[in-house]
């Protein structure tokens, strides 16, 4: 974060990538992010502000008099920034014993542990500093630079990031017990389009299109009701009648005797990887990464079970899931 609590340093670097190419289309390609989130970034950059640096119109992008000023301080500050990250990066490297590992919630799942236990005995002397992250950042911090390493779900927005799929897993609903639907055994997408629904306490577009079924609404808006943070929010918001919500099939590893869980059975599945930045040099990244690639690929059964869960028992976990 930077001066004013809601400043990001994406947000800056969006910014000056739109002020120097005086087109969101063109800044977008260049800095390989969606031009939707780049907009929504910048929106929100001006929100915190309470200035417009930008005038738009469908044909061109200029800066006011205060976004050419604030563009000259943004790249120094920008650029103190980064040359901060290097020199804390170059100790860190120098040092090598530790990691910084983001995850969302759940992380990579059962397959955490064997990958945490197989890192640890390939670095004895390392430390490992984990930090969850909420719903209103899926990156789990990479996009921001707060950690080396994270276990995240896709699809999302992400800068200059690369990915090592881990597993898929299948969408589901989660209604009340006495909702219209609760007595079904799986939905499609078309039964859920109308109704009120959580989605996340997110600014990724990418993100929040995919759980809340965009690709299925025909361009029509959702019912977005609320927005929430994490899961166990989504089940109180789902128990008290507010809304249903999806999620994955992992959500019942939380049973609750008033909420269902519905598969849903014909959208895409939702993908948890490793992530980590795409120019980092550091040995303990690119050795965690390959430690998950390896206890992935030895452990085929284990993912077989995540990718293909029994909805049998979606109440609580299966014998076979622990």
């Amino acid at each position: 974060m930077l001066a004013g609590k809601d400043i990001q340093s994406r947000q800056l670097r969006y910014f000056i990538a739109v002020a120097e190419e005086l087109s969101f289309t063109r800044a977008a390609q260049k800095l390989y992010v969606a031009q939707q989130a780049m907009s929504a970034q910048i929106k929100q950059l001006e929100q915190s502000l309470g200035v417009t640096l930008l005038t738009r119109t469908t044909r061109s992008v200029a800066l006011t008099a205060a976004g050419a000023a604030f563009y000259e301080d943004a790249t120094a500050t920008l650029a103190a920034m980064d040359a901060a990250v290097g020199r804390a990066r170059l100790m860190q490297r120098t040092e090598s014993t530790r990691l910084v590992l983001g995850f969302v919630e759940g992380a990579a799942l059962t397959l955490t542990e064997p990958i945490m236990s197989a890192f640890r005995d390939r670095h004895p002397g390392a430390t490992i500093e984990m930090r969850q992250f909420n719903y209103d950042d899926p990156s789990c911090g990479l996009n921001d630079g707060l950690v080396d390493v994270a276990f995240v779900r896709r699809p999302l927005t992400t800068d200059r990031v690369d990915f090592l799929r881990l597993f898929t897993q299948p969408l589901v609903a989660l209604v009340r017990a006495d909702h219209h639907l609760a007595e079904r055994t799986s939905v499609r997408a078309a039964d859920l389009i109308d109704e009120q629904l959580s989605g996340a306490a997110s600014t990724d577009p990418v993100w929040n299109a995919f759980w809340e079924l965009d690709e299925h609404r025909g361009g029509s808006p959702g019912r977005i009701v609320t927005r929430s943070t994490g899961l166990l929010e989504v089940y109180q918001k789902v128990m008290a009648g507010v809304c249903i919500s999806v999620s994955v099939a992992c959500a019942r590893w939380i049973p609750h005797p008033g909420v269902k869980l519905l598969p849903i059975t014909d959208v895409e599945h939702s993908e948890v990887t490793v992530a980590w930045p795409r120019d980092t040099d550091s040995p303990l990244v690119r050795s965690f990464v390959d430690v998950a690639r390896r206890v992935r690929d030895e452990h085929p059964k284990l993912v077989t079970r995540l990718q293909e869960p029994d909805f049998k028992g979606r109440s609580g976990v299966t014998s076979s899931e622990r």
